[in-house]
């Protein structure tokens, strides 16, 4: 794709020559017949591959894009008026605050039925060439076969940007009813001459992971791939659309490059400029990242993102390797691309999956929150607030259109994880979780037997670390070793050096480990979750197998036991054009504790000509911060969330941060008060 686009530039600059010899200005004869030669050769060269005209959309995205999701609110079932409504507050409250699109989530193309459900075919409307149009029960603007066209007539008119969710590949439905393909040529049988049909284009065994009765994918390569793809967003430029999300594309499960790059050509050809949004995600890397992100102004990072600690905890890591690879903001020829950590779970939710609309408040803590939508600003992630807006309480109102937070996910430069370690209190903490059962995860389980106690074998996660291990589950408590009682089938005698075994619970807990997964089975919302139950060897979720390698496997979900370490993170970024420096200190441990960074270590990262010098002299010992041409460095610190003014700092600056809490400076550094 970058090929063809510099190709098409090329002709570009070939018609700009030509364009100067006008009126009446005659081209010398030689760089008359180049120009025609090479406009010519890379125009035929163009057409033949498919040039990308990229006019209009190197604009894009020029800073995270910012609106409103409708999936953490309502799931799938959102209905005109409830999308309306929201986006009505989004016009009066935060497009001021640059949030500006508005987006209907997944599934607007299902009925809303008895029977219906995420996981459930035979429900999704199609039109007689097999693209997905909205559900006319709940969306009565649509009946009259313009689709979302009057819907989006409405947010443009509030001022603001229409987006929709869409799947990868082509739905069963339209592959059952064998539709045929809008604008393909030719045949895909020469023998009998007949037009595309869906079944043509429609890959069998490609179903989408966590929809695989849904949508299949589609031969990217064939002539009828093609039409269709243009067809779709052909229609969607014709409805008004200016935002659209791609699912089931991204991530190592689905990963589908060259439906990506399809799409990408797909929404330049059909002339409307749209964001282009790529998802879910799973177990993304900056490696893969680095393939879509010249395709598409963003693209998830993560599964999906509900409002539990466990959930958010996850997002730290990723971030900080997105940001370590220079992929924040990198430049595309959609404008710019942004790594994506989800929509913010805020407010008033539904459950994943849950056939219902927004029925409960956020269970993430206000200090939680702050994290989050901290992390989110440092990381440069889109912000794409989740909950339904008719209920946001002021609280969450502020929380999302801090000013200073916003001008940092919107000017900060350079950003980055500049420290992560472990929790200096006594009382560091780790959580007993879950993972897939990947190579890369720890292996650090082994058992113990252990003499003179009731406990005579024992499975224990071994650390790097010293400290006390700790579990969470509502509250966090002590984890060290855990007793083990050997696997015993029928009358078989349990062999104490057994691989197959149960695992109990902290004494405190009197029971048994054991992983439930909540939401829908097999797909991207299930919430994996280790909990607490009565010990019965007759559940198989409590049999755990102890592997040669050192992983503790539940055989029962395929998932590993792993212990995640909690501590400490320090992000640190520059505004674009001004001595002003950002510093969000992250405790990832559940009980507070003091954290803080040397002004000279920040400024030093930005800026390496920087001198230090060590003022020893007096009573008041300091470091003295200089520019290159030796003029001193003053420093104001701002407390962004408290919003309080420290006045000028000397050596560094520090804060007692609560647990699962954050601080926020800004630090502003001039050659004189």
């Amino acid at each position: 794709m970058r090929m063809l686009v510099c190709l098409e530039r090329a002709c570009e600059r070939g018609l700009k020559l030509r364009s100067q010899y006008a009126d009446g200005v005659k081209m010398p004869t030689t760089i008359s017949i180049v120009v025609a030669f090479v406009g010519l050769f890379f125009s035929i060269l163009c057409k033949a591959d498919g040039g990308v005209p990229t006019k209009g959309f190197e604009h894009l995205a020029l800073t995270p894009p910012r609106g409103w999701n409708s999936y953490n609110s309502f799931s799938w079932i959102v209905s005109e008026k409830e999308f309306l409504d929201n986006a009505k507050f989004v016009s009066e409250h935060l497009l001021k605050f640059g949030y500006e699109y508005v987006v209907v989530d997944f599934l607007w193309y299902r009925k809303l039925e008895p029977d219906a459900s995420v996981w459930s075919s035979g429900h999704d409307v199609i039109d007689q060439w097999g693209r997905p149009v909205p559900d006319p029960g709940r969306w009565p603007s649509s009946r009259d076969g313009r689709g979302f066209a009057r819907v989006a007539e409405q947010v443009h008119a509030m001022g603001l940007k229409f987006g929709i969710h869409v799947m990868r590949g082509i739905s069963t439905a339209a592959v059952q009813a064998n539709t045929p393909i809008l604008g393909a040529k030719g045949s895909p049988d020469t023998k009998s001459g007949r037009p595309w049909l869906a079944a043509d284009i429609a890959v069998p065994g490609t179903e989408c992971k966590w929809m695989t009765c849904c949508f299949m994918g589609i031969d990217a390569s064939s002539e009828g791939g093609r039409a269709f793809v243009k067809s779709l967003y052909d229609q969607y430029a014709s409805w008004g659309v200016d935002f659209i999300k791609h699912d089931c594309v991204f991530g190592v499960p689905d990963l589908r490059i060259s439906e990506i790059e399809l799409v990408s050509k797909s929404i330049a050809e059909a002339g409307r400029p749209m964001v282009y949004s790529l998802s879910p995600g799973v177990q993304a890397t900056p490696e893969i990242g680095s393939k879509v992100s010249n395709m598409a102004n963003m693209y998830r990072v993560t599964a999906d993102d509900w409002d539990t600690w466990s959930d958010l905890e996850t997002h730290f890591d990723v971030a900080r390797d997105f940001a370590a690879a220079g992929m924040i903001g990198a430049p595309s020829e959609r404008g710019r691309s942004w790594p994506d950590l989800d929509m913010l779970p805020l407010g008033w939710l539904t459950d994943p999956g849950a056939p219902v609309g927004p029925h409960r408040w956020c269970n993430l803590s206000p200090a939680e929150q702050h994290t989050q939508v901290s992390l989110w600003a440092m990381a440069k992630s889109p912000l794409m607030y989740g909950g339904d807006l008719r209920a946001i309480d002021n609280a969450t109102l502020s929380l999302i259109t801090n000013p200073w937070i916003l001008d940092i996910n919107a000017h900060s430069v350079d950003n980055l994880e500049l420290q992560s370690t472990p929790s200096h209190t006594s009382s560091k903490s780790s959580r007993f979780g879950l993972s897939d059962c990947k190579d890369e995860i720890p292996r650090r389980w082994s058992l113990r037997s252990v003499r003179h106690s009731q406990d005579a074998n024992q499975v224990c996660w071994t650390s790097t670390a010293s400290s006390e291990r700790r579990w969470r589950k509502g509250e966090e408590l002590p984890l060290k070793c855990l007793h083990w009682t050997p696997f015993a089938s029928g009358s078989q005698v349990a062999n104490t050096s057994s691989r197959m075994g149960f695992i109990a619970s902290p004494p405190e807990l009197h029971g048994c480990l054991a992983p439930v997964v909540l939401g829908i089975s097999n797909t991207e919302v299930q919430q994996p979750s280790m909990q607490n139950v009565e010990c019965s060897s007759e559940e198989p979720n409590q049999l755990w197998h102890l592997t040669a390698e050192g992983r503790l496997r539940n055989e029962h979900t395929g998932l590993c036991a792993i212990v995640v370490e909690e501590g400490e993170r320090i992000w640190v970024a520059r505004h674009s054009s001004d001595q002003v420096y950002y510093m969000a200190f992250f405790n990832l441990g559940s009980t507070a504790t003091h954290m803080a960074v040397g002004i000279d270590t920040v400024i030093r990262r930005f800026v390496p000509s920087t001198k230090i010098i060590d003022v020893s002299s007096g009573s008041n010992p300091h470091r003295r911060v200089m520019l290159a041409d030796n003029t001193d460095l003053i420093c104001k610190a701002f407390d962004v969330w408290n919003q309080h003014d420290l006045g000028v700092v000397g050596n560094s600056v520090g804060a007692l941060v609560e647990g699962h809490g954050v601080a926020v400076y800004i630090l502003t550094c001039t050659t004189s008060l």
